[in-house]
């Protein structure tokens, strides 16, 4: 039961527990307990909007920075993952496999607020070794979601 659930809210995080039930083919009471359960248990961690910040603010950059770090004595990658996690910028911060350690997600305004904030904040920290930026370019699909509608097609005729 948990997993249709989840599997549900990470569809629509806007479904109510009546919803839900109806869904499930249980009582709505039922529902709201399971979900509130998995909150409180912190299966569920919060609710989010997917925003396409393209159709609002184009000025938005996203970008992901890839670190190789050198890993604390004690503590391994957490000690820099945290203090990489305390800067409003930073969306996500993941511990990876491959050729980098740590895969940082960051918002800014501009690609020089991107690269002021690696070269001044993130390449600063003790323990970082390297980075490589990327910067997104157009999002298509996010989080399962179809962002935008089917563009245009190209009407131009071929030349021969």
């Amino acid at each position: 039961m948990q997993e249709k659930i989840l599997k549900l809210l990470e569809e629509n995080a806007r479904l109510t527990n009546r919803e839900l039930s109806v869904m499930l083919g249980i009582s709505e009471s039922a529902a709201a307990s399971a979900v509130d359960a998995l909150e409180k248990s912190g299966v569920i961690s919060g609710y989010r909007a997917i925003v396409n910040w393209e159709q609002v603010d184009k000025a938005r950059v996203n970008a992901w920075i890839e670190l190789k770090v050198s890993p604390k004595r004690d503590t391994g990658f957490d000690e820099v993952a945290q203090r990489i996690m305390e800067f409003d910028e930073v969306v996500s911060v993941y511990l990876m496999s491959g050729s980098y350690d740590l895969l940082v997600e960051i918002n800014g305004y501009s690609l020089q607020d991107v690269a002021m904030f690696v070269a001044k904040q993130l390449s600063t920290i003790d323990g970082v070794l390297s980075t490589s930026t990327s910067f997104l370019l157009k999002k298509y699909k996010d989080k399962g979601t179809v962002l935008g509608g089917e563009e245009e097609s190209d009407k131009r005729s071929m030349v021969l």
